[in-house]
């Protein structure tokens, strides 16, 4: 075993030579990082743009780290130059230059000092926490270590910003495209700041998509989600959540200028078809007013729903639309033709409801009718046609059914002694059950 020094046991030849060896691979391998650092797009953004923020700050340490870099990599460089011309000088190295080459190799034998890197090293260490000193004493180990750690960070930064960069203008330059296609389409057919929401709306996105873009240039860093648990750099995500609102934002105003073309384009449909629903609808009730008086005139002991008249508002409304439709007005059309038209439907069942509930006696009594003949065809097949007492209530029935006014109660009764007699004589066990009628006077009618 060798002498032994601070920088441990005197190290040999061949440790030596695997020593240079290890060391200048992994020269190479610093300066390609570094010069790849120095290339890369994101940083030289970065030198050219007006940052602000988070990003300005992160870069003004990242601008400290990268010069405290090649500090450090111009040491590591000529420790390493010196070490190899020590091991040229012979080429089997004496003791003195193999104790001397274990300090170098081994030992904190890299001094980084000078009035180059002070400013550098004040700004880096306050970020990263380093002592603050203006020199400082490294292994070259020690030494490849801190630099990895300002590599690792700095390129951090540059990516996360050239992520951002790379992602969202882009992305925001294609939705204000998008949204200006959208505002030539809404202009025409009435979507405009103050007269309608969706126009409101157009503006708002205009608004905060030229913010956004200024804050992305600016301050990339401020849009950047790193991953968690992440030791790589730049890993993360670009944050777009307020991209995204605007983009869904947009996305519903373009359904309101759909549904406004589609208005524009089908609204004579729209309306003509309104028009003859509330036509239908009047002559419904038309008829259930004459209905109602015929019911009246024919039918007695029985109350009969009033059929109220036509709804003037639907008209007045209907009146509105037409107009809206002549000065093309299409964002308020949109929403009174969709309001009309369920209204409309609405009107045209509740009047043929009306015509149902009025006519209801007078399909009783047919239902009465038809009940009495259907009886006497069948006693008829069965020859019992002629028997006094059926002849006797079917006059009786028929009379009552087919007078006027009409006792519909009374007239039940008849018809349903008819069916009695008519089952007695036909030995039938039992009488179907009545129509259902209710007489709607009350118990002392």
């Amino acid at each position: 075993m060798g002498v032994t020094d601070p920088a441990g046991p005197v190290m040999d030849r061949d440790e030596v030579d695997r020593a240079l060896a290890r060391l200048g691979a992994e020269h190479e391998a610093i300066e390609t990082s570094l010069l790849a650092l120095q290339d890369h797009a994101g940083r030289r953004l970065l030198e050219g743009a007006e940052l602000t923020g988070l990003t300005k700050e992160r870069w003004d340490a990242t601008e400290a780290s990268i010069t405290l870099l090649w500090a450090y990599f111009d040491a590591y460089t000529g420790a390493l130059r010196t070490a190899r011309e020590i091991r040229a000088r012979r080429r089997w190295s004496s003791r003195e230059d193999l104790v001397e080459l274990t300090e170098l190799l081994r030992g904190e034998a890299v001094t980084v000092a000078g009035a180059a890197t002070a400013s550098a090293t004040a700004n880096a260490s306050t970020l990263h926490g380093g002592s603050g000193r203006l020199s400082e004493r490294f292994s070259l180990a020690a030494l490849v270590d801190r630099m990895n750690e300002l590599y690792a960070r700095s390129l951090d930064m540059v990516v996360a910003a050239d992520a951002v960069w790379s992602a969202l203008p882009a992305r925001i330059d294609l939705l204000a495209a998008e949204l200006q296609r959208t505002r030539r389409l809404a202009h025409p057919v009435g979507v405009r700041p103050g007269e309608h929401p969706a126009g409101d709306d157009l503006e708002r996105i205009t608004r905060s998509l030229t913010k956004l873009r200024e804050q992305v240039v600016c301050d990339p860093l401020a849009f950047w989600v790193p991953a968690q648990g992440s030791s790589a750099p730049g890993g993360g995500r670009p944050d777009t959540t307020v991209y995204d609102r605007e983009a869904q934002a947009l996305e519903e105003v373009r359904r309101e200028i759909d549904a406004v073309l589609s208005v524009r384009q089908d609204a004579e449909q729209r309306l003509i078809k309104l028009r003859d629903v509330l036509s239908r609808a009047d002559r419904t009730l038309a008829e259930a007013r004459t209905a109602r008086g015929e019911v009246l005139a024919k039918i007695a002991a029985t109350e009969v729903p009033v059929v109220s008249g036509p709804p003037t508002a639907l008209q007045e409304q209907l009146a509105t639309a037409a107009e809206y439709r002549r000065q093309a007005q299409w964002h308020r059309l949109s929403p009174l033709l969709e309001s009309l038209e369920q209204k409309a439907e609405d009107e045209l069942l509740r009047a043929r409801e009306s015509l149902t509930a009025v006519t209801a006696p007078l399909a009783v009594r047919a239902e009465l009718r038809g009940r009495l003949d259907a009886y006497k065809a069948k006693v008829a097949r069965h020859g019992l046609a002629e028997d006094s007492l059926l002849v006797e209530r079917y006059d009786t029935a028929r009379r009552m059914l087919w007078s006027a006014p009409c006792d519909l109660r009374v007239a039940e009764q008849a018809v349903l002694r008819y069916q009695q007699a008519a089952a007695e004589l036909l030995g039938s066990p039992r009488v179907p059950g009545q129509s259902g009628y209710e007489d709607r006077r009350g118990p002392d009618a």
